[in-house]
């Protein structure tokens, strides 16, 4: 009887999903947090389907990254630039 290897598993760990998509654990736990990936938290494992991963990264499209808006003489979207606010914001300084 052969073994399961992860990329053949359907329920997939962290470390695992990480290892599907070739990131560092590290990376995918930061799009963990900031992309809407597919995955379910059981316990206090984040646990992943293998198949709801693989049509997440096909379904994603490279130009949601970027900003629609480019100028006339540039075809070539701009990157968006997160905002930020303010170290100051909120601060009332009398002058």
């Amino acid at each position: 009887m052969s073994e399961i290897t992860p990329t053949q598993r359907d329920i997939l760990t962290i470390e695992e999903a990480a290892l599907l998509l070739g990131v560092s654990v590290k990376t995918f736990n930061k799009v963990l947090h900031t992309q809407n990936i597919p995955a379910r938290k059981i316990g206090r494992e984040w646990k992943f389907s293998r198949a709801a991963l693989i049509e997440w990264v096909g379904s994603g499209r490279s130009k949601d990254f970027y900003n629609q808006q480019t100028d006339d003489d540039d075809e070539s979207p701009t990157p968006i630039k997160p905002e930020r606010a303010r170290r100051t914001a909120g601060w009332n300084i009398e002058y």
